[in-house]
């Protein structure tokens, strides 16, 4: 269901091209791209309950939609996201208002993850707590060489346990609890070196670097890129024998796919693959 700002649609006959406006986010989709704008600069992008909620809206959308390869996350301002909105854990009911809002969070980093296609984050400026928690828990980070990263909850006495876990899991144990313990924030350019951040370009690069990325994805079968996704994520929580054992599986039903069938025969011919996605 749309928030206040009524949805509005354009269509054109030669270039597919949609334009989605949600309450604080602005999605726009052309050429097998849907970017998801974080808008509203007066919290710096604050992850509200109802920012969290336009943005799953705008993640899960169509999701069956074979012509739509790629989601990009990016922002307006110089602040990617600042976080949870605080002033929404201020409430009479508090501790209820309090799972509502991290259990929103955790259904929005989930969103990203089962999401069938590619999440890519585009950051330009800030990203923090949380805000820094839904970066890393995209599929890939490009930023630019200005941009920063931090988790600095302890400041305020809310330590960053939510965001540890996405930052846990995409640097090295020392970098993730200087983050958490210290709350300073990262350079770009640690950022890249600890694995966080995909790659780092000049701001003038950056939209560049991403439709490189993409262009990149769109020559592969969606369906062979959405299995390869699943099983990824699947494989990382299970030690290494339970994933190899699953990992024989999953090539095999790639195999028998449609796309995994052409993919061989085109190789065996000497072609370009024509993909069926599915």
């Amino acid at each position: 269901m749309f928030t206040s700002v009524q949805r509005k649609c354009v269509s054109s006959l030669n270039i597919l091209l949609r334009k989605y406006h949600y309450q604080y986010v602005i999605c726009n989709e052309s050429n097998g791209t849907r970017e998801i704008i974080l808008n509203d600069e007066r919290t710096k992008n604050s992850l509200s309950l109802n920012m969290m909620n336009d943005l799953i809206e705008a993640i899960n959308a169509n999701k069956d939609d074979i012509s739509i390869r790629a989601i990009v996350l990016s922002a307006k301002g110089n602040v990617f996201s600042a976080g949870h909105n605080l002033k929404e854990f201020q409430t009479n009911n508090e501790k209820e208002q309090h799972r509502l809002i991290f259990r929103k969070a955790t259904e929005l980093i989930q969103s990203i993850i089962q999401s069938p296609v590619p999440v890519i984050a585009k950051v330009n400026g800030l990203a923090t707590a949380a805000g820094c928690q839904l970066v890393a828990s995209c599929d890939m980070l490009i930023c630019t060489d200005t941009s920063r990263f931090s988790t600095p909850g302890a400041n305020f006495g809310i330590f960053c346990s939510t965001p540890g876990i996405a930052i846990g899991r995409s640097v090295p144990k020392s970098k993730a609890m200087y983050m958490l313990l210290t709350g300073e924030s990262i350079s770009a350019q640690e950022a890249y070196e600890s694995g966080l951040a995909t790659k780092v370009v000049p701001v003038t690069n950056l939209n560049e670097e991403v439709q490189k990325i993409i262009d990149s994805i769109k020559q592969k079968s969606r369906s062979v890129i959405t299995l390869g996704k699943h099983f990824f994520y699947k494989q990382i929580r299970l030690d290494l024998l339970e994933s190899y054992k699953l990992g024989e599986e999953i090539m095999v039903d790639n195999i028998n796919m449609n796309d995994g069938k052409e993919g061989i025969k085109s190789f065996v011919e000497k072609r370009k693959p024509s993909w069926s996605h599915k």
